[in-house]
């Protein structure tokens, strides 16, 4: 629903309204790249387990690639403000925030707290052009096949953690449905905007209008922002998809390789390898969601052995090596 009070004018006027000043935290300063990761963690519990569970992970990203991370950890909008609205849409406003905090910023990649970036992971911005909105799709281009993958997940939770879970509900709606249901005239793709890659110089304007655009009582399937900034961002018709790698979804990655962690999701440790394994062909894992999968990132002795540091750092280690292709003749294994 597009909020009515809503029009240039109006915005300055809303602007100039006294509100708290802005806390952007800096957890790693700006390198050379002028390029940074950045999060919403707003609520203690929510930045406590970010830090706790996943800075580790995003911190030897960045120093690997000299990349500053930065957190919005305090509300822009007090929630009697009639500005205010959900800490997930207050992401539209980190690239005017981070101007005004005179970040020296090139490009930007927002990222979810609850994902995990693999030690192997090349980095983003390489595949970056910067005049565009960066997304991955979440229905196009899929290592599987999606409809199956829905059905498993659905069918698994209805019989693994609670038999009153739908088997039918908005869960499976395709994205013209959501478009639709939110008032929107539909497009056929849809990216899960936990991670996205922007300009802020060019488009943090933008951004900040689409956060006023929409009245608080929007409808949307997820209760978020999702449907809606995907499409002010395809409308722009300035999109980069990037490969699925850069935001593989637990759920699906779950239901479609480890379907036995529903009816073992008390093995703590079983779960830890399934992860690490999925991060060992995947490059950002992201745990969307709120049922009991999306919680088992909450694992501070994920990555966290010798042995499987050693593991990905010698695999990093041979991607770098040229391969010819030369026969060696017959191998075979010892007995």
């Amino acid at each position: 629903m597009v909020d009515s009070r809503y029009s240039e004018a109006s915005s300055n006027v809303i602007l100039k309204k006294k509100r708290p000043i802005i806390l952007i935290e800096i957890f790693r300063e700006l390198g050379k790249s002028r390029n940074c990761l950045v999060t919403v963690a707003i609520g203690e519990t929510h930045l406590q387990h970010w830090k706790q569970y996943a800075l580790k992970s995003w911190m030897a990203y960045a120093e690997k690639y000299d990349l500053g991370i930065f957190a919005l950890t305090n509300s822009i909008y007090h929630e009697s403000d009639p500005s205010w609205k959900k800490p997930n849409w207050q992401k539209l406003l980190i690239g005017r925030e981070m101007l005004k905090q005179g970040l020296d910023v090139k490009f930007a990649c927002f990222l979810d707290t609850d994902i995990l970036i693999s030690s192997i992971s090349p980095n983003i911005f390489d595949l970056y052009d910067g005049n565009s909105f960066g997304l991955v799709s979440q229905i196009k281009n899929m290592p599987m096949p999606l409809d199956l993958v829905l059905r498993q997940f659905v069918f698994l939770r209805n019989k693994f953690y609670d038999p009153k879970y739908p088997l039918d509900s908005g869960a499976m709606m395709t994205p013209k449905q959501q478009y639709e249901f939110s008032g929107l005239s539909p497009f056929d793709d849809l990216a899960c905007t936990g991670l996205f890659l922007f300009n802020p110089s060019k488009s943090s304007m933008d951004m900040e209008n689409w956060y006023f655009k929409y009245a608080k009582d929007y409808r949307s399937v997820t209760g978020g922002e999702q449907v809606h900034l995907n499409w002010e961002m395809l409308s722009t018709g300035e999109v980069q998809w990037l490969p699925y790698e850069f935001q593989a979804i637990w759920v699906y990655e779950m239901a479609w390789k480890y379907p036995f962690l529903y009816a073992q999701h008390g093995d703590k440790k079983l779960i830890r390898e399934c992860i690490e394994a999925s991060l060992f062909s995947n490059h950002f894992l992201h745990f969307a969601g709120s049922w009991h999968e999306s919680d088992m990132w909450l694992d501070d002795q994920i990555l966290d052995s010798n042995e499987k540091f050693d593991l990905f750092s010698s695999f990093n280690d041979y991607l770098c090596f040229p391969i010819t292709g030369a026969s060696k003749g017959m191998v075979k294994p010892q007995r």
